[in-house]
Order: C-alpha cells, then structure tokens, then sequence
C-alpha cells in the first residue's frame, strides 16, 4: 500500500488521476473492499481490482472522467447469469467508486498518508460518496459509525517489516519477492562481503554488522517478521537467544530437520521455553517441493503470506 501511494504521489505532480476503489462486495469477487487501482491522463495504470473485463469496464469510465471530473460509482457484474451484462464468472457483484484526483490539495493529501506510513504510524482515510465532498484524512484510527452509509472508511496500515537475518543466495531472492508481496525488507548478516547494498537494491536497510545490531529493530517494530537464512546453526542460535525476548507475528529458520532439532536441544539445554520454540516455523516455508535458492524464496515467502494473511496453505483445488 506505500509502494501504490508513492506512484499516486509522483504521477500527481504531471497528471491528473482517476482513483478506482472498490467500496461494496456482494458473493466471490477478486478483490476485497478497499482495493484500489489509479488511471492517470496518460492512461497508465497502477494497481488492480481484479483485472478481466471488469477492470476494463472502469478503466474506461475513469477515461471518460477525467474529462467530466465528478466521481461516480460503476458496478460490475461478476454472477454470470445470462440476462445481464456480465464482466466475469467468480459469482459476486463489485460497487467500483472513480473519484478524479488533482492539484496540489490531492498531492498533499497523498503526501500525508505516505508520512503516516513511513513512521510507522497508521490513519483513518475517509471518502465521502457524495459529489461535491472530498476525501480527507483523520490523524488516528477512528471509527465514525454515523459516516458508514455516506463514505468510505479505510484504516491505512503501515507495511510490515520482514528481517532477513543471513545474506547467503536465498536471501538475494527473499528480498526480491517479499518486497512484490508487500514487505519492507532489512538484511542482517555480519560478513560486510555479503550484507552489502549492491547485492540487496531492494532492502530499505542492510546491517553488515553483529547479530546484536537488530536490537534496536526488535524495541521498536511491533510489526516485525523474521526470516532466519543463516550460514549454520551458531548464528540461529544467537538470533534466536535475542528474539525469545519479543511476542513477533513470524519467526522461521532455515534448515534441515537434524540442524532443527540440535537448535532446540541446545536451547532447551539453556532454558528456552517449549512456548517459545513451537513458536517457530522450522524448518522454513511451505512443502512446495522447492529445491533452488528461488523456489525456497518463494517457498518462504508463501509461508508469510499465509501467517500475515491467516491462510491454510492447503491448494484451492482439494
């Protein structure tokens, strides 16, 4: 969601953009309420709201919007009954609103959300439904029940953070598809030959320092996913003394069920609760059958993706 609202901002400050969010879901559709996609004058688009002909339909209203500038709402036909003009075959129906977005007022609303983001921090944005009110943005996560028929109301959230402790060749592709699912990224590894900004483009932070430098990290980010790809199991061990302190959404380590298993004897050996290990997705990610530094990658970040999400991990086709 930062990574969409810093391309709204930066296409604000050349084009005019028609932001398309979805504000009502009724049976199977492919986006959830709240998704959102953005047509700039250029015709460019960010985003998606599920793609198909559907999403095709609001790409060309938003055309014919930024044009005319007043917001409407576009509805989209996903049942697949024969009398109606269908835009797809999931089941559901979508409430689509288009709402032109321009000028300094826009950007700066934009601009604000981002800062949000990026400190951490999460806000309230409201959209009026009505034509001639704008949206606007609340300092602190309220809920204004009384605006639920006459707006839109999105809690904004900053992304979670995923903690790569090891930069060994999995960690290149972590880093790479985490970020596409929607993580901010930190690498720690402290050989400086392989924590290096070169290797990791994509990581808004590379530690080429001692495990101990993720303290810090850990005081500060309730939000933090922790990914263990390490060279051997010493450096497990020391990560996992430091992060038995801290209640964290994910931990999972890398490794072999042998190297697993001497983990745990030697913390249990220390006093490292049961509690605590079982809190431990090891050996790391989904059986996917994954054999390559790339297919681990994405076996791990399934895993994340399941966990941030509440997933089942099972396939759609059972």
């Amino acid at each position: 969601m930062l990574e969409f609202y810093q391309q709204l901002a930066e296409t604000l400050k050349n084009n005019d953009v028609v932001l398309a969010t979805v504000t009502n879901t009724k049976g199977s559709t492919p986006r959830e309420v709240g998704a959102k996609m953005f047509i700039s004058a250029d015709g460019k688009t960010v985003g998606t709201i599920g793609g198909g002909a559907g999403e095709a339909k609001v790409y060309q209203q938003a055309l014919q919007l930024l044009k005319i500038g007043k917001k409407q709402f576009v509805e989209i036909d996903l049942s697949g009954v024969p009398q109606r003009e269908t835009q797809g075959v999931c089941g559901g129906t979508m409430q689509v609103l288009l709402e032109l977005w321009s000028g300094l007022e826009s950007l700066n609303i934009v601009n604000q959300i981002i800062d949000t983001l990026k400190s951490g921090h999460s806000a309230t944005i409201i959209t009026p439904f009505h034509t001639d009110e704008k949206p606007y943005l609340l300092p602190k996560t309220e809920v204004i029940a009384s605006l639920h028929t006459t707006a839109l109301i999105e809690t904004l959230l900053p992304p979670p953070t995923l903690l790569i402790i090891g930069a060994g060749h999995i960690a290149i592709s972590l880093v790479q598809i985490a970020k596409i699912a929607g993580f901010q990224i930190i690498v720690q590894d402290d050989r400086p030959d392989f924590a290096t900004k070169e290797r990791f483009a994509d990581a808004s932070l590379v530690l080429a320092q001692p495990i101990t430098s993720i303290q810090e990290l850990l005081n500060k980010n309730t939000n933090l996913y922790v990914a263990l790809v390490t060279r051997g199991y010493l450096q497990d061990l020391a990560a996992l003394r430091l992060l038995s302190n801290y209640q964290l959404p994910y931990i999972g380590m890398i490794g072999s069920k042998k190297r697993v298993s001497t983990v745990y004897k030697i913390l249990q050996a220390e006093g490292y609760t049961t509690e605590f290990l079982n809190q431990i997705y090891a050996p790391i990610g989904l059986d996917i059958g994954a054999l390559t530094p790339e297919e681990i990658a994405v076996s791990i970040c399934a895993e994340l993706i399941k966990v941030r999400r509440g997933g089942t991990g099972n396939s759609f086709s059972r």
